[in-house]
């Protein structure tokens, strides 16, 4: 055991090491690599007061400094992140994986904080809402990217925005346009990666769809039960009533991972849905109807929408890829 805590002391080292350059004076810097060490550490409640005990400083303002005035670039601080995990988990059929959560916080002043849904406290709560991208090869998954859910009240309100340090050019952009503005950077940078996956927040929104298939970038994302689909033809049908009149010979069961009571088993559908694809390249990738059901007396549905060469597109690799989506809330139930 106190080899592997050695190991890893000795990988953060060498992490911090690569984001060094982005603080120009010493004592944030090595105030940054105390900071990383206490939000790997047993502190409980990883705020500013409890991470500067911790730490051996006497009240949090060593830690409120570093976080709110050093200058220190996060944007580039993020990228040799995205670079170290690629270097790490990196492979050509990883699976990005974008979800949001929320941070509950108890006044109006943090940027960004309304009542709304937040996925850690179940129900709606006044709280932060933040936008992830989550990279997943066989090796493990890791957050490589970020960006705070401004809601429309406070962008329609610079006075607000202002005292809370939100620049005055920001403007509001839903959860599905923050999701493409990390993808786009994540593809950009030229990140191996084999598909894309998301919830219904995601895979209901048409123009991220469009956007990745312009992209050729292949997808697994959940929708609705009701979303309007071409199946048969140019005409919408939604997706619960497909998933109606399927043969009951076509499903298969299928596990999608291990949970903690073992394999977590449903069974499986996909179908074909129509497009007009007029040139061959356009015939190489398909779209796709994925449907999972639960064995349970409810028999719940999942409904997924699928975008992929028509080569990888096997119903078991479709079940893999809509599986991970839960490494990202494996994620988030490690964040400080």
């Amino acid at each position: 055991m106190r080899a592997i805590a050695k190991s890893w002391e000795r990988e953060l080292y060498a992490l911090h090491e690569r984001l060094g350059h982005l603080f120009r004076r010493p004592e944030p810097r090595q105030r940054s690599l105390t900071y990383m060490k206490g939000l790997l550490g047993t502190v409980e409640r990883k705020n500013g007061w409890q991470l500067a005990e911790w730490i051996g400083e006497a009240t949090p303002d060593g830690v409120q400094h570093l976080l709110e005035r050093a200058q220190w670039d996060a944007d580039a601080a993020r990228d040799v992140l995205r670079q170290y995990v690629v270097e790490r988990l990196g492979e050509h059929d990883a699976v990005l994986i974008v979800d949001e959560t929320g941070f509950v916080k108890k006044g109006e002043h943090s940027a960004g904080v309304q009542r709304q849904y937040s996925g850690t406290a179940g129900r709606i709560e006044n709280c932060q809402v933040g936008v992830f991208l989550c990279y997943a090869g066989h090796g493990g998954s890791a957050f490589i990217d970020r960006e705070l859910y401004v809601p429309r009240a406070w962008t329609d309100d610079p006075a607000r925005c202002k005292a809370a340090g939100i620049p005055p050019t920001l403007e509001f952009a839903t959860k599905p346009r923050l999701a493409r503005s990390m993808l786009e950077r994540a593809l950009d940078a030229g990140l191996p990666c084999g598909w894309v996956t998301g919830d219904e927040v995601y895979g209901g929104d048409r123009d991220l769809r469009l956007w990745l298939e312009s992209r050729e970038q292949a997808f697994v994302l959940a929708v609705a039960k009701n979303e309007p689909l071409w199946w048969q033809g140019p005409k919408y049908v939604r997706a619960d009533k497909i998933a109606e009149v399927l043969p009951s010979t076509a499903w298969e069961r299928l596990s999608a991972g291990a949970g903690a009571k073992g394999e977590r088993l449903y069974d499986w559908v996909m179908t074909p849905l129509w497009r007009l694809q007029i040139t061959a390249e356009e015939r190489s990738f398909g779209h796709y109807l994925l449907v999972r059901r639960g064995l349970d007396e409810k028999r719940e549905h999942a409904y997924y929408v699928v975008y992929a060469p028509r080569s990888k597109a096997s119903l078991q690799m479709l079940v893999n890829v809509a599986a991970r989506r839960w490494e990202i809330e494996t994620g988030f139930d490690g964040l400080p």
